[in-house]
């Protein structure tokens, strides 16, 4: 309780006063929410003028890269800065050595390149690991069982590279190895690509709430085995600060918390500590989640949606990756 409450008393201090107007309410609200706070995740198959709706994540599609142009338009009409792209990759382009990562005519690259000459204003961001071309689903490069770190940052400087090279504005780290960061960093330096920021996922959990998304890129039937080794665990709030301060230090211009709901206090903890843009994404599993109640009587889906929205900024974010981005724009246009 603040000093001034404990001097003011009622019937003088009357705090329900400023919540009998809407105008009142809206005039000393503390947090508010717009669509320049979203990033936009997109699905990205191969083929032509098809949209392939995701089970798993009602509303949500794969979209061919001719569709994107006219995506990238409404998200620019609807006020959201930025889209985020997720290759559904071919099986039969999934390897070992994961190369079609840093194929210059890859999905991702082919999805840049034509937001970017569509509509040049939209920032594109990408996804930097390899588990959308990897034979075994993880997001780094597996031999004889284990998750090598090194060898998977070789291959994700040429994977950066390659994104960078193709216009992307953000590079977007979610593989979780060490050392990634700095030589992503070092990387876009010696290339000339001073002004390519990196959104690191900092603090990515080895959350439960992923599944639809390994549906929506083909990764779930190829995953062996689990993430623990290189994603964080759930039950540590301190382990995820170091590795914020880590992804800084190396050079990362925004930091992201993975998934988002949950990890509330870890967004809380992440902006009063370090002081940087600080993003949090609601994830597949949240999105399904709240769209799991469209047709239920007792809850408004659109409703509970912005109010999980706001939360993330009252937690302290900056910005929001969500697959609601362009349903809370329209919303909050009105």
């Amino acid at each position: 309780m603040s000093s001034f409450e404990n001097q003011a008393r009622f019937p003088s201090y009357r705090p329900r006063r400023l919540r009998s107007k809407v105008a009142l309410r809206e005039l000393i609200r503390e947090t508010t929410l717009s669509p320049s706070d979203f990033i936009w995740p997109l699905f990205v198959m191969d083929g032509e003028d098809t949209a392939f709706p995701i089970p798993s994540m009602p509303g949500i599609s794969r979209h061919t890269i001719d569709r994107l142009p006219n995506l990238a338009a409404k998200a620019k009409s609807l006020g959201i800065p930025a889209i985020c792209i997720f290759p559904y990759t071919e099986p039969t382009l999934k390897t070992e050595d994961c190369k079609e990562a840093w194929n210059s005519n890859n999905l991702t690259n082919k999805a840049i390149r034509a937001i970017k000459d569509a509509v040049p204003e939209i920032l594109v961001m990408t996804d930097i690991a390899l588990d959308p071309y990897n034979v075994k689903g993880h997001d780094g490069i597996v031999r004889d069982g284990q998750i090598l770190n090194d060898e998977t940052v070789e291959a994700l400087v040429k994977m950066g590279a390659a994104q960078a090279s193709a216009g992307a504005d953000i590079l977007g780290p979610s593989d979780m190895m060490d050392g990634r960061i700095g030589a992503l960093r070092t990387m876009l330096e010696q290339n000339g690509s001073h002004n390519v920021c990196i959104l690191s996922y900092s603090a990515k959990f080895a959350s439960n709430f992923y599944a639809p998304f390994r549906d929506a890129v083909g990764a779930t039937s190829a995953l062996d085995g689990d993430k623990n080794t290189y994603q964080l665990d759930y039950a540590n709030g301190d382990e995820a600060m170091r590795m914020i301060a880590r992804d800084i230090a190396e050079g990362a211009d925004m930091i992201m918390v993975k998934p988002g709901m949950p990890y509330l206090d870890i967004c809380y903890r992440a902006k009063k500590q370090f002081r940087v843009p600080t993003f949090a994404y609601q994830v597949s599993g949240e999105y399904a989640m709240i769209q799991s109640v469209n047709n239920h009587e007792h809850v408004d889906e659109k409703k509970a949606m912005l109010e999980s929205l706001l939360a993330f900024k009252r937690a302290g974010c900056d910005g929001i990756l969500t697959y609601f981005a362009p349903v809370a724009a329209e919303l909050l246009s009105r």
